[in-house]
């Protein structure tokens, strides 16, 4: 409950004659004006009348409680916290460090406390140095306190009037982020090498023969050949990325590094560094010798932009630079480097209604959208669902030592009538779990071997029903062939059973 002066205040009924103090009744305790000294408080009422007194030293006990129940709140609040927080003094000595901090440095806020704060941190490793310094506050910085620490620092001076007494850090932990990009660069440019396909097939991971996918596959290999940058964009899971890393196999800049970086998964303030790289004393914590950024490692090749909608606004102005010039400077550096890099792009939102918002640069979007490839989603291409699932199938037995295992032809037929607004991804993944939990199962995978939240999917629809009414199943072998141009094994493949048994239908039915 919030006191006011009212709660502590004696009434008196006389109206002093002298009062240099008199405040509103209703006046918050955690709001009084600070005082030099102890005073008597009159309090007064709407009209100003005097209506009662607190004594200095009621005060003064009232205002040591607010202030421990103010510091309660403070500290529990410190402790809530996810990010790092170091408090300072004017002398900078240690005030408190909150538990996050304790566990990011290593060190107990009992046993730092009043102590300098040289003692724990090199001057050159800590953001707070600087700005006790400078008496600035320094915003959003990427950081390096010690090896294989990784921080976004917020500190800010503390101010008492204009007298600075101290001040505040807050520092979140991106190490696992930084970590998991360096291994996702690795592994995307180790895979290249041991995934790169021959001249002739670049894109025959890409898995599918209908129309609406041979289109993209056919426009991505004309594409390959020239220098232009290229955007491709489609819904989440359609294989973007598989088409990006086509693109640079039937491109002449095959044998050189294929770079992925997802532009939504770096902060931005890492952002800049980690596409252009430093030099050394870039910033404070820079490692020695500096390093080098996505775009060295790229060099000769292809820089794969994943996410591209997610880039920060002032990161697409830098880039727009980037590519008109064609070079860049690292983070802190001076010397111009040539860019031999080519741009692909991808995503999975509407740049053209953010450009109209404001919310994605115009010049930068028509620099990336020198030519564009549109993926199908997979409800757009189900034909090529079985061939999909007989690969994942195949493809997941291996890795888990498994029989491949069978999917009964209603099961396959269900599927078919999904969503699947996950694409290729969530179709992917309903395999591989297919796998691992029915791969030893004798016999066929029925609909109710599926996940739970495929089963009430399922389990009450016709297609996965054998009581299908004769006059729906014969329109769908109809609309079949229909799709399929007559062609017979492709028609069954698409409606998820033999081609005998298509025959034997199509005899039954007088087709």
């Amino acid at each position: 409950m919030r006191r006011s002066l009212k709660d502590v205040a004696v009434p008196i009924a006389d109206q002093p004659k002298n009062s240099e103090w008199r405040l509103p009744e209703d006046t918050l305790i955690a709001q009084l004006p600070p005082l030099l000294e102890p005073k008597d408080i009159y309090t007064v009422d709407h009209m100003n009348n005097v209506v009662g007194i607190v004594k200095k030293q009621v005060l003064a006990n009232v205002l040591l409680e607010e202030l421990k129940r103010t510091n309660a709140f403070l500290q529990t609040m410190m402790e809530a916290m996810d990010d790092a927080v170091t408090m300072v003094d004017e002398e900078q000595r240690i005030i408190q460090i909150n538990a996050k901090s304790e566990q990011l440095y290593a060190l107990t806020s009992c046993a730092i406390a009043g102590k300098p704060l040289r003692d724990y941190f090199d001057e050159e490793a800590l953001v707070l140095w600087s700005v006790m310094k400078d008496k600035q506050p320094v915003v959003h910085q990427y950081n390096q306190p010690k090896p294989g620490l990784h921080v976004i620092v917020n500190t800010v001076p503390v101010f008492e009037g204009e007298a600075c007494v101290g001040g505040l850090s807050i520092e979140r932990d991106i190490t696992d982020v930084v970590r998991l990009n360096e291994e996702l660069s690795s592994k995307t440019a180790s895979l290249h090498h041991l995934n790169t396909t021959s001249e002739d097939e670049p894109f025959q991971k890409i898995i599918g023969r209908s129309e609406p996918i041979r289109r993209a596959i056919h426009l991505a290999a004309k594409v390959a050949k020239t220098t232009a940058n290229v955007l491709i964009t489609g819904e989440s899971g359609v294989g973007k990325e598989l088409f990006a890393e086509g693109i640079h196999q039937a491109s002449d800049r095959a044998e050189k590094p294929f770079i992925a970086i997802n532009c939504g998964a770096i902060p931005a303030a890492l952002f800049e560094s980690e596409l252009f790289g430093y030099v050394q004393g870039a910033f404070t914590g820079a490692a020695k010798g500096g390093k080098k950024g996505k775009l060295d490692a790229a060099k000769g090749g292809t820089l794969f932009l994943d996410e591209v909608g997610e880039m920060p606004a002032e990161l697409q102005v830098k880039l727009l630079r980037v590519l008109e010039e064609r070079a860049y400077y690292r983070v802190g550096g001076h010397e111009a480097i040539p860019l031999d890099v080519r741009i692909v792009a991808a995503t999975n939102r509407d740049l053209e209604k953010m450009v109209a918002e404001g919310r994605f640069r115009e010049d930068f979007y028509y620099r990336l959208h020198v030519i564009s490839i549109s993926i199908p989603p997979l409800r757009e291409r189900i034909e090529d669902l079985p061939e999909l699932v007989q690969s994942f199938l195949q493809e997941f037995a291996q890795r888990y030592e498994k029989p491949v295992p069978k999917l009964d032809p209603e099961v396959l037929y269900a599927l078919r009538t999904q969503k699947w607004e996950g694409n290729i991804r969530q179709l992917r993944n309903l395999i591989e779990r297919i796998v691992i939990l029915n791969g030893d199962h004798e016999g066929s995978v029925h609909w109710y071997h599926l996940p739970e939240s495929y089963q009430q999917k399922l389990k009450h629809m016709p297609l996965a029903s054998k009581d299908k009414p004769k006059k729906d199943e014969r329109m769908e072998i109809i609309n079949a062939l229909e799709k399929t141009y007559g062609n017979k094994s492709a028609a069954a493949k698409l409606l998820g059973i033999s081609r005998a048994t298509l025959y034997n239908k199509l005899k039954h039915y007088k087709l």
